[in-house]
């Protein structure tokens, strides 16, 4: 009898503990924000939340206000469109707020890396020293002789000027991932005297292989962000995680020159916190992805939207001549190709705001913090709500500020000087006349702002200067319309496009 009674109490602790974890019981407490839970148990939203991230949370937006909490994935998300609350959040201790927990649980997930509490001081100490400052100034250096080896090796004149074709968004990934693969993991060292153009022509073919492997996982990731890839592409996705693992071995980088500081230094750190050297592998595979990831198809955007705005093209083009020919260099026929230097990036306002402008429209990060104890968040209105223990707290600024019309005019429309003031200075922007400090949020914010985003500036600025110095450009298809955007990457960084757009591209002289 007492047998009976143990395993019937077991059953009930069971059944209750499931039905908590499916969340049940859960109940909206007071000054919480509205709830809605679904129609699926521990599911909820998952879902739709997958399908298109941007139309649900517009359709949950409309439903309960500028802050919901929704049930996704056994997790309840409490989502804050109110911008002019993004500075409490992002500036909370990572005491109440940690955005630490979520990104680790991603990163076993996608890069089999087991994060430790030092990852972040190793990649902020080594991403303040070479990321920044004097440090970027020799990897602009280096990715600018990376550029001379992938894209100016082959250069025509004269009569030599035939066009050709290629796919536009497989183009500039291709070659700015290649550019920054190689600026920061190093080169093959020659061989032996007089090799130096043999180990370049090693250079561009293993970069190249190693681009078309990175396409293939890119193209798993969301998925596999959300755990979701089908048993076929799961074990890809494992084969694919162990090719990186071997090709960017700690053993086979130190056996390359040029090496970055940047990498260099986050090795040795890792050695130093006794991280195994199997990790360091893993390590070395999130690093590239991180670096790398979405400057190809952030530079295909630019360089698509300036083709589609002849205005914009030519008063970008204008400017990188100005200051080509200001640095005592010019295109023209005959001369050698450009080197671009850090300075020289630096003096190019409408470059910069185009870029910027670019990432309002397709950069699309999801802000995640888990919420380690009750806390207060008081919106712009004055309601005060407290963000419950346990949850996630999300901030997806592509809808709360990026395509806001209240703070954007015309959101869906591509001017390329919306970000500069005619002086060159930056525009500021308002909402209700009250000025808004987040109205462009592709590097995320606070203490987890991408700490490699001036490089990524520089590079994919590098990119297109060099293109619009060197190149004439078109499109094949003139008429042809910007492609819609895969609704899939939502919350992964810079979107990418649903179809192949084909350019053409020759010599300028």
């Amino acid at each position: 009898m007492v047998l009976w009674v143990i395993l019937l109490c077991t059953l009930v602790s069971s059944l209750l503990g499931g039905l908590y974890v499916l969340g049940v019981f859960r109940r909206r407490r007071p000054n919480e924000p509205p709830l809605d839970k679904g129609t699926i148990p521990w599911l909820g939203y998952l879902l739709e939340f997958r399908k298109d991230s941007s139309e649900f949370l517009k359709r949950m937006q409309r439903k309960h206000g500028d802050v919901f909490t929704v049930l996704i994935g056994g997790y309840y998300f409490t989502f804050v469109m109110d911008p002019f609350c993004f500075g409490a959040i992002v500036k909370e201790s990572r005491s109440k707020l940690d955005f630490s927990t979520n990104a680790i649980e991603l990163v076993m997930r996608v890069f089999g890396y087991k994060a430790t509490g030092a990852n972040h001081n190793i990649v902020h100490t080594s991403s303040t020293k070479h990321l920044m400052g004097d440090g970027l100034t020799v990897l602009v250096q280096a990715t600018m002789e990376s550029f001379r080896k992938l894209l100016l090796c082959n250069l025509s004149s004269g009569e030599k000027r035939a066009w050709q074709e290629g796919n536009l968004f497989h183009y500039c990934y291709n070659i700015v991932f290649r550019a920054g693969y190689l600026a920061l993991y190093g080169t093959e060292p020659p061989r032996g005297a007089g090799n130096k153009e043999k180990a370049e022509e090693q250079d561009r073919l293993h970069s190249n292989q190693l681009f078309q492997e990175f396409r293939k996982y890119d193209r798993l990731f969301p998925r596999l962000a959300f755990a979701l890839l089908p048993p076929k592409d799961k074990r890809e996705a494992e084969r694919l995680k162990r090719h990186f693992w071997n090709m960017l071995s700690v053993k086979k980088v130190w056996q390359k020159d040029n090496i970055s500081g940047w990498i260099s230094d986050q090795v040795q750190l890792l050695t130093e916190y006794g991280v195994p050297e199997h990790m360091q592998n893993r390590f070395m595979f999130m690093l590239l992805w991180a670096a790398q990831g979405n400057t190809g198809p952030t530079a295909f955007w630019l360089l698509l939207y300036l083709l589609k705005h002849p205005e914009a093209l030519k008063a970008v083009r204008d400017e990188v001549d100005k200051v080509s020919r200001e640095s005592g260099q010019e295109v023209k026929a005959g001369s050698p190709p450009l080197t671009v230097t850090r300075d020289m990036l630096n003096q190019t306002p409408l470059l910069d705001s185009a870029l910027e402008e670019t990432l309002r429209l397709v950069a699309a990060p999801l802000l995640v913090r888990a919420v380690l104890e009750d806390t207060c968040l008081r919106t712009s209105c004055g309601t005060q709500f407290t963000l419950r223990k346990g949850d996630r707290v999300a901030l997806f600024p592509h809808i709360s500020v990026q395509m806001n019309p209240e703070i954007h005019e015309e959101p869906h429309k591509f001017k390329y000087d919306r970000f500069v003031n005619p002086d060159g200075t930056r525009r500021d922007f308002y909402r209700n006349g009250k000025k808004l400090k987040f109205v462009n949020m592709p590097w995320g914010a606070g203490v987890s702002t991408c700490p490699g985003r001036f490089f990524a500036t520089a590079e994919m600025k590098l990119f297109v200067f060099l293109m619009l110095s060197h190149f004439d450009l078109e499109l094949v298809n003139e008429e042809e319309e910007i492609p819609a955007i895969d609704v899939s990457r939502w919350g992964f960084g810079t979107m990418q496009p649903v179809h192949d757009v084909w350019f053409r591209y020759r010599s300028r002289f």
